[in-house]
Formats: C-alpha cells, sequence, structure tokens
C-alpha cells in the first residue's frame, strides 16, 4: 500500500494535475485507508507550501499543486463517507471574498490549504456580502473567520464585516484573519482584524496558531 500512497504525494509534488483523478481511484480500488489516502495528499501539500515559504516554489506551482488537491479530494473524501469514517477536524473555519470583488484564486488556496490540514472549511465564496458573513458565523459558530480582498477599492469591506459582527455582538467569538494583495499588517490592525496573512500558507500558518496548533 506505501507504493501507492508515495504516489498520491508524489503526484502533489509534480503538479500531475491530469492524472489526480485516476490516481485518487486506483488508491481506493487497491483498497488503501481512504483516510492514509488523505494524509499523503496533505503531506505533499504541506512540502509545496513549505517550499513555497522559503521561496523554492512559486506562486504558479502553488496553484497547480491545489489544483491537484481540488481534483483528487472529493474521490477520496467520498469513500471515507462511504465506510462512515470521518477525519478528525482541527477547527472550524469559515472563509470568503468580499463584496464587489469576484477573486478566487488566493481564498481557493486558502481554502484547499486548510481542508488538506485537517480543517473544516466553509467556503462562502466570492462576492460575499457582509450580512452573509454575519449570518455564517452566527450559524455555523467557526473558530476563524477569513476574508480575502484583492482589489483596493473592496479592501474596506473587510472593516465593514469586523464591525457589523461587533454591532451583533460576535466579535468576540471568533478569530478574523484578513488577506489580499491591497492588504497589510498595518490595515489588519486598523480594522480591528485578529491577523494577516500575506501568502496562502502564511494564513493557514496563523490559523493554526490561533488554535494552539503546530
Amino acid at each position: 500500500m506505501q507504493g501507492i500512497l508515495d504516489k498520491l504525494k508524489n503526484m502533489v509534488l509534480d503538479f500531475n494535475i491530469d492524472n489526480a483523478e485516476q490516481t485518487a481511484k486506483e488508491a481506493i480500488e487497491s483498497g488503501v485507508d481512504p483516510i492514509e489516502a488523505a494524509n499523503a495528499l496533505t503531506e505533499g501539500i504541506q512540502i509545496v507550501g513549505d517550499k513555497f515559504g522559503t521561496g523554492e516554489l512559486f506562486l504558479p506551482d502553488l496553484v497547480c499543486a491545489s489544483e491537484v488537491l481540488k481534483k483528487a479530494f472529493p474521490i477520496i473524501n467520498t469513500e471515507i463517507e462511504k465506510r462512515g469514517e470521518k477525519a478528525k477536524s482541527l477547527g472550524k473555519v469559515v472563509l470568503g471574498t468580499v463584496f464587489g470583488d469576484i477573486h478566487n484564486i488566493g481564498k481557493d488556496m486558502v481554502s484547499t490549504l486548510l481542508y488538506a490540514a485537517g480543517f473544516e472549511v466553509i467556503d462562502l465564496g466570492i462576492n460575499v456580502k457582509s450580512e452573509d458573513f454575519l449570518k455564517a458565523v452566527r450559524e455555523e459558530s467557526p473558530d476563524i473567520l477569513a476574508m480575502s480582498a484583492l482589489l483596493t477599492t473592496t479592501s474596506a469591506e473587510q472593516k465593514n464585516v469586523i464591525e457589523g459582527l461587533i454591532k451583533a455582538g460576535l466579535r468576540d467569538k471568533v478569530k478574523i484573519i484578513v488577506g489580499g494583495s491591497p492588504i497589510n499588517q498595518e490595515f489588519a490592525d486598523l480594522i480591528g482584524a485578529d491577523g494577516y496573512g500575506a501568502t496562502a500558507p502564511e494564513g493557514v500558518k496563523m490559523v493554526k496558531r490561533f488554535l494552539g496548533l503546530k
């Protein structure tokens, strides 16, 4: 079984998008434990994320690795659910791109990396209105709320969401992380966010740090 697990991990490291679905199906058909298969994919994306953080790999590499996971994970997860198993969740994260902004690459990478790391992820998508973020926090009781803004004109929406949470009495219920190309630590501090992630891997590390995880 180790051979197919290594194949899954290397598929991520090699950015093998074309064979992602087939390799995932091959793993399931070979009888491998689907949770071990998911762990192999996770190990691969963690290596990619670490290399991205050290400058050995670049943004296109991280995007490609994320695409591999998007194709492989649904097949693995279907088998996990079929067996009535469930991977232990490290915590719950609600995330989305703010209202007026339809960029999804950064958000999707954060979502994929969090999912791969073992978090329950509720992705609200793009162009998310403030009231929809508030509704998700109220109904889902997440540990973390992550918001992305890729335009200077939409970054203020992150502040609107935080102000809405304060008015609704929900601000102290959740940690808030913001990110996106026009965002920096100074802006995050100014709007009252708990943290700022310049890259997707940094965002994941921050989520782990807020939840007391390594």
